[in-house]
């Protein structure tokens, strides 16, 4: 037995789908792509964010896809090309970000708040100052990086290399000076502390550090996101529970960090990086 129903309901139900079809189409707001360092390449990085990305993909109704760079380098490739939707930056590449790719600053990571560029030479090298550096090789970190590239380059401004090794990671650059196949490079105090112990029975020394503070790293918001979904994204952020935040590392009630001076670093850097791969290595 088959029921009849009248035309003008059935019409109706089918406006009501094709609408509620239009509705959910809306609603879906396409992909989000989430940026990350992961220097160690570690498959851990996808369970810390997995719970993270399924409340932001909730939320804001969208995909939201994970893209680690190994280093800073790959990431400022990424930037350069905007394809990153959010970024978890560390502070060398927010700067980046910030002052040449549009990138809008939203949330303070998790982090050392006192953090600082610092030059490392083995324990046994005799050197006293910066400036016994000249005509030495030194290593230095990965475009992008505050402590490793940017204040060290700084710092060294007017100074004449034989030459700059590029270590991708910290710990690869406290390996170099290790070997003596440099004979100083620049990290943080805290890599310092992480890797230095790592590395057999040598002992390394401070030769310089930087009076300035390193700013917070900052979750960042890219330009190829509309303003008006910046914004829901940023409050969608803002009310993540508190353990959820943390665990991907940042602060939802935290003041972002002034990164006037950091800005002011990257441009004097960026007025001499065209000749960082020539030999000898001129800083000026």
């Amino acid at each position: 037995m088959f029921l009849r129903f009248p035309r003008r309901l059935f019409l109706f139900n089918l406006l009501g789908l094709t609408f509620a079809a239009c509705q959910s189409q809306r609603q879906f707001e396409g992909t989000l792509t989430l940026g990350v360092i992961n220097y160690g390449g570690s498959d851990k990085i996808i369970s810390q964010y997995a719970k993270f990305n399924s409340y932001l993909g909730e939320k804001t109704n969208s995909y939201i896809q994970l893209e680690p760079a190994f280093n800073e380098n790959k990431a400022v490739e990424r930037l350069q090309a905007r394809a990153w939707s959010l970024v978890f930056a560390p502070p060398g590449l927010a700067a980046v970000a910030i002052a040449r790719h549009q990138y809008v600053p939203l949330f303070p990571l998790i982090g050392i708040s006192n953090l600082r560029s610092i030059f490392v030479v083995r324990n046994d090298n005799p050197i006293t100052d910066l400036k016994q550096l000249q005509g030495k090789t030194v290593a230095l970190g990965q475009l992008g990086s505050a402590t490793g590239y940017y204040f060290p380059l700084y710092n060294l401004f007017g100074t004449t290399l034989a030459d700059i090794l590029f270590a991708p990671t910290p710990k690869a650059a406290l390996e170099l000076v290790a070997e003596e196949k440099a004979i100083a490079c620049a990290v943080s105090e805290a890599e310092l502390s992480l890797y230095g112990s790592q590395l057999g029975s040598t002992q390394f020394r401070i030769l310089f550090k930087d009076p300035h503070y390193v700013p917070l790293g900052v979750v960042l918001i890219g330009p190829n996101v509309e303003r008006n979904r910046q914004e829901f994204i940023r409050k969608v952020m803002s009310d993540a529970p508190s353990s959820l935040a943390q665990e991907v590392g940042y602060v939802p009630n935290g003041q972002v960090p002034d990164y006037k001076y950091m800005i002011s670093v990257v441009d004097r850097v960026s007025s001499i990086t065209s000749g960082l791969q020539k030999k000898p290595v001129r800083l000026f």
